[in-house]
Formats: C-alpha cells, structure tokens, sequence
C-alpha cells in the first residue's frame, strides 16, 4: 500500500434500514455510485457509522460485498474489523481482504476497558498485523469503545510495523499528539470535522468524515484548498463544515447524518431499533439547517 492510498476524504458509510430492521442493500449499493462521481479517496465500511455492532455476521458480509462490487476503480474500501478477541479480530480481517476489502480498520476491544493496558494494545496490534492480509489501520474512538484510547505510547510500538499503515484518531483529546506518529509509511487520518483541517496543517493525511455521506464535494474541496494553501477558501468551508457537523452528526448522531443524507438524494434509511429515526419536526429543522448552508439543492 502506498502513501497516497490514505490521503484525501473517505465516507464512513451507513447502512440504511427500512422501518421492519431490514438492511437496504440496494441503497448502500446506490449510495456507492453516486459517491463513485466524487472526489472521495474512498469508503470506510462497517464502521461507527455503520451500526456495524447492530449488524449479524452475515448482513456485515453482505454490506461489505455490496461496497466492494460497486466502488469504482481506485477507490479504497477499508472495513471495520474490530472483536473482543485478537482471534476473532484475525478472521475478520482475513475475511475482509478475501472479499476485496484493501484496508483493515481495528477499533480496540473495550469489553473489559480497564484491562487494554498499553502492553495488551501493543500485543494485539501488533498480533492481527501478523496475521492480516491487507494493512491494518487502527481506529481510536473512546466513545464507543468504554474509554479505551490509543495514545502516542501505543503508537511508537507499533507504528514501524510493516503491516500497520495509520490511525483513524476520532478522539480530538489525542489526535495532536498521535500525529507525532505521523511518518512515510504512518498516516493519521482525523474522525472529525471539528479538527480535520487543524490536522492537515500538522501533517495529517486526511479525513474520515461522517458529512462526507451529505456533502462529499465540500468535504473534498475544503481537503483541495488546505493542500493548496487557498486560506481564505479554506477558512470558509472549514466555518461551514464544523458548524454543519455540530449541527448534524454532533445533535442527533448517525439519525442526523441518516436524515441530511435523505434531504440530499442520498439512500439514508433510518437507523436499526432501539435507536429512533428524526421526528419530523427535527427533520425539518435539519432542512433549514442545510438550506442556510448554500449547499442543500432546494
């Protein structure tokens, strides 16, 4: 894998849900060809956005397949391999890479949270980078995962691994100092809107970005003018996206990013229960929200 394999904008994808639970395939599917037009570097697939813990190994497979099959060429598919178990966390990579998948992402076990000492992260690591057919990318986000973070001495154990290519650090108590990491063969990708454009100016690659689902072509061009160095560019799609990300994904989760992805001509869907879909009176204020963007087609 090349350095430029990981630089640029990625969409976590969702997974629609009909009202009955049922997975959309055919709207993941179209949702993949429209983003197929846009300058995404590529698709992160089974994912925090992907309710993949409300998925059945089966449906995981499915979803997968369905991204794989439809991603046009060059666009890097990384799929969410993270298990309680190092075990487990192997065969899911492995089955990722049989199935066309270019990147492993690995969220740490967090099952038992006060037992991922630094050594129990490093072994782990450092194990499923052993055994995976495709390079690994290890994904910090303590919200979901009991607290458990990836810190800075986690990463300089790790990071000279062959196999373990970057970070995705959603956490933006840890990404300044994970990108001391930051190295040609190690790459720090942000999780967030909120400090994506801080981590491209420090040496950051790229981005993971739930709005890249809404509006993928402001997300890439806010990525273009950083790489540029068009400021004035910069600075005001970097006010729009963090105040819409604040406002979408930060209000409501993925319900919001499922609801804004719907007001785009996107296959949005609805998350899987117990979680609730918008009200109609938050959806409506979302519109608004998007309208006063200038980016929302009315």
């Amino acid at each position: 894998m090349q350095r430029n394999d990981l630089t640029g904008v990625f969409a976590p994808m969702v997974t629609p849900f009909a009202a009955d639970d049922a997975v959309l395939l055919s709207g993941v599917a179209e949702n993949v060809r429209r983003l197929n037009a846009t300058g995404l570097r590529g698709y992160f697939v089974l994912g925090t956005n992907g309710e993949y813990k409300a998925l059945t190994t089966e449906e995981r497979t499915q979803v997968l397949d369905v991204v794989v099959q439809h991603r046009a060429p060059g666009k890097v598919v990384m799929a969410g391999c993270g298990a309680e178990s190092t075990k487990e966390t192997i065969d899911l990579a492995r089955r990722a890479g049989a199935r066309g998948a270019d990147v492993a992402s690995v969220l740490m076990p967090s099952f038992f949270a006060k037992k991922m000492t630094t050594e129990v992260m490093v072994r782990h690591a450092l194990a499923v980078a052993d055994a995976s057919p495709i390079p690994v990318v290890l994904y910090n986000n303590p919200a979901v995962a009991a607290g458990v973070t990836i810190r800075l001495e986690v990463l300089e154990r790790v990071a000279g691994h062959p196999n373990i290519v970057g970070i995705k650090d959603s956490s933006k108590d840890t990404y300044l100092e994970n990108l001391k990491a930051s190295s040609p063969t190690f790459s720090v990708l942000a999780g967030s809107a909120g400090y994506f454009t801080d981590l491209l100016r420090r040496g950051g690659t790229g981005g993971v970005l739930s709005l890249a689902n809404v509006l993928p072509d402001a997300c890439v061009a806010l990525y273009d003018a950083v790489r540029a160095g068009r400021t004035d560019e910069e600075a005001r799609l970097d006010r729009l996206l963090v105040d819409l990300n604040t406002k979408v994904s930060g209000a409501y989760g993925v319900a919001g990013v499922k609801a804004a992805m719907t007001l785009c001509g996107f296959v949005g869907g609805v998350p899987r229960r117990p979680f609730l879909p918008l009200s109609a009176e938050e959806v409506n204020g979302l519109r608004g929200v998007l309208e006063k963007s200038g980016l929302l087609a009315k």
